[in-house]
């Protein structure tokens, strides 16, 4: 995607549910006390799974995501859009005109291919339970949204791409406002064995990205919405931030791998920085890359960041997914909802401490840290080589 003129759209209202919490507030003090949500698969699935050992991390109650009409990722997708609008003091008319964006890697898989524990599934509704459709669809239906609904399968990168897309499509002027969500359940037999025989499942635990020592991910189920408005004014005081642009491309190199010179990465980042560097007074504050825990990709994305800020001043980098588990197409919308909540209040989260850093110029924050107001990017990367990247910024602009 080629450079774009950018335009702020502010983040009206988030909502959150993961293993680190059923809402921002409680996800950020997670964060913040540095609480790590990971046990081993088998107090899920049963200590017979083959997967009985492997960490992971998972949404409790279960009963939240075991709702009878609809399948486990659309309750999901309606637990965290819900808490989006209220957050952003929506209903009735001004809901009606909303556009909703899905991301979502693996879809309503659970619950269709494998049964999901405690939920009677209503027969009827099997065909409409199997279709990642449903995710969206059943958003419109439950808020009385008359816009469209799109979703997007990027792989790991399905949550960013659809707060970019819902950025796009407010700031185009086709719709008021957006919600977009990105969610995944990927803690099912079926999925987590693709992973492991894809080699990119965690065979030692370690949560440390670009660690030599890192084997794979840890698997995370989470669910984030954020609702975008086209006027930054009308809730300026509430307002969580705004979203100031993205930028995708691909690496056209391989279906599993990531070039091991992050090439395609840092092409995108530097169509961000060129047109972040044209708008903003300041330059950029902070980086949240993808770090999803393969060995591939951790070389790949560590090569682009030192090729694009191999001149800049220290830079601060703030890898999520060591505490939130990667939580594959939701990563992207959650990992943006948890920035925006810090920047909010004017900080930038922990990193878990002790962390291995791609080098200078670098530096791992395992405490809060003041923010400046200046640009924050989000990266995310997707299976098959699709990247994308989202500017993040203050409202008074």
């Amino acid at each position: 995607m080629p450079p774009m003129n950018q335009a702020a759209v502010t983040v009206s209202g988030i909502g959150t549910l993961s293993a680190l919490g059923n809402d921002p507030e409680e996800t950020a003090s997670a964060i913040e006390a540095g609480r790590a949500p990971f046990r081993p698969i088998g107090d899920l699935l049963g200590g017979d799974s083959p997967f009985a050992d492997a960490p992971g991390a998972w949404i409790e109650p279960r009963s939240l995501l075991a709702r009878r009409r609809y399948g486990p990722a659309t309750n999901l997708c309606l637990q965290v859009a819900r808490q989006a609008v209220a957050d952003a003091g929506l209903d009735g008319d001004s809901l009606r005109e909303a556009v909703v964006i899905v991301g979502s890697s693996r879809g309503n898989c659970a619950g269709w291919l494998d049964p999901w524990p405690g939920r009677r599934a209503i027969p009827l509704m099997h065909a409409s339970n199997s279709m990642h459709s449903e995710m969206a669809a059943a958003v419109t239906i439950e808020l009385g949204i008359r816009g469209p609904y799109h979703v997007l399968a990027n792989g790991c990168s399905s949550g960013l791409d659809a707060v970019g897309f819902g950025w796009s499509m407010v700031r185009s002027g086709m719709a008021p406002r957006a919600i977009v969500i990105g969610a995944d359940l990927p803690l099912v037999p079926h999925v987590l064995q693709g992973y492991r025989d894809s080699t990119v499942l965690t065979t030692n635990g370690l949560r440390d990205p670009y660690s030599p020592e890192t084997t794979g991910f840890v698997p995370g189920e989470a669910g984030a919405a954020l609702v975008l408005e086209g006027d930054a004014d009308r809730r300026l005081g509430s307002s969580y931030g705004a979203v100031t642009g993205y930028w995708s491309n691909s690496d056209a190199g391989h279906p599993l791998g990531v070039p091991e010179d992050g090439a395609g990465v840092a092409d995108c980042l530097r169509m961000a920085l060129d047109a972040v560097s044209a708008l903003e007074e300041k330059p950029v504050a902070a980086v949240c890359p993808h770090a999803s825990g393969t060995a591939l990709h951790g070389r790949g994305e560590s090569s682009a960041l030192r090729a694009v800020f191999q001149s800049a001043a220290p830079l601060s980098l703030h890898l999520l997914k060591p505490l939130t588990g990667h939580t594959v197409g939701a990563s992207g919308a959650l990992e943006t909802a948890i920035l925006l909540h810090f920047m909010r209040r004017g900080k930038l989260p922990p990193n878990l401490p002790g962390l291995t850093g791609p080098g200078a110029p670098f530096a791992l924050p395992d405490s809060l840290i003041p923010w400046d107001g200046g640009p924050v990017l989000k990266i995310s990367s997707g299976m098959g080589g699709h990247n994308a990247v989202v500017c993040l910024g203050g409202v008074g602009r």
